[in-house]
């Protein structure tokens, strides 16, 4: 097995430059071109080991994967499509060459489904790998989805199922959990923890909805109730969700009880849905192209709760209990 302290920094550099476009990396810093009627989108994310991933649940393919993921949902939240990424790697000596070509494996893997390039990035020792990730995007500065923008009466979209990525989870660490699962369901909640897949997909069916209004909105990878509350907050509104209207995997309750699945469906998180608020003919129509498990779950109220309302018309309000790191 080699390991990095056996290759040294050059030896890691010229392998991770394999991931890399030729024409781009080289230099002290990559040059990128981009439309001067667009505004440009910049995210980053930290992912630890220990604290985002394991390896108990997530192979270096699936953290290489996540972690582009991660950053191109958030230009999706903010309506950008990608233009390029940027790596920082922290990494401990002792850590097998293998390791991180498995990880740019994955990182290419996303990249590529979603056109788009890793340009640039730095290497550093550490006793503990940490993977940093800056994404890239441009937009038409009229297209902007921002979180403080929704407006009492718009409806709320969400573009698809919320929960499953927690499912996923909870089967890695105690694979019993899914015993009255098939092997379909059980790899797609797998798959939805291991590989998510950023709504990029979704903006080009709200080119026409942005010409018309902005949109407020962002994404759910910190739960589903955490970005309703950020919305409303930003927004200084309230929203009422109507229970009957979110939609939920059948296959869920041949898991765990309905209890369990409504807390992974508000709290779960990860899933990086798009949870959008627009007015209600844009917002049927929106859900009309988008298909699949897109649904309007509620509507933007006066007021600063966020309440759930079930058939019986019982009422619950929503409490902020998204992951904190500190």
């Amino acid at each position: 097995m080699i390991l990095i302290k056996d290759i040294g920094e050059l030896g890691l550099l010229a392998i991770v430059q394999r991931y890399c476009p030729r024409e781009i990396i080289g230099d002290d810093g990559a040059v990128l071109s981009f439309p001067s009627s667009h505004n440009l989108v910049v995210t980053t994310d930290v992912l630890v080991d220990g604290v985002h991933f394991s390896d108990r649940t997530t192979s270096p393919k699936d953290v290489g994967w996540r972690a582009v993921a991660a950053n191109l949902s958030d230009l999706a939240a903010m309506g950008a499509q990608p233009i390029g990424i940027t790596v920082g790697l922290s990494l401990p000596p002792s850590l097998p060459v293998a390791w991180v070509e498995d990880l740019y494996e994955g990182m290419s893997d996303c990249t590529r489904q979603y056109d788009t390039a890793i340009v640039g990035g730095d290497l550093c020792r550490s006793s503990v790998i940490t993977v940093a990730i800056t994404a890239l995007g441009k937009i038409e500065p009229e297209r902007v989805i921002r979180r403080n923008i929704a407006k009492v009466d718009d409806f709320i979209v969400i573009t698809g199922i919320h929960g499953a990525s927690k499912a996923g989870l909870e089967l890695l660490l105690d694979p019993q959990l899914g015993q009255n699962l098939t092997e379909d369901d059980r790899n797609y909640l797998i798959q939805a923890h291991q590989r998510p897949r950023p709504r990029l997909d979704v903006l080009p069916h709200l080119r026409g909805v942005t010409a018309l209004r902005s949109v407020a909105g962002m994404d759910s990878s910190d739960g589903l109730a955490d970005a309703l509350l950020q919305i409303c907050r930003s927004s200084g509104v309230g929203a009422e969700i109507a229970l009957a209207n979110v939609p939920l995997l059948p296959s869920l309750l041949d898991m765990v009880g309905i209890d369990r699945i409504w807390e992974w469906t508000f709290y779960g998180g990860e899933d990086f849905e798009l949870v959008l608020c627009l007015p209600p003919n844009l917002a049927i129509e929106l859900v009309r192209k988008i298909g699949g498990k897109s649904a309007i779950i509620g509507r933007i109220v006066t007021g600063n709760k966020v309440i759930t309302i079930n058939d019986d018309l019982q009422v619950e309000t929503i409490e902020p209990r998204s992951f904190q790191h500190f």
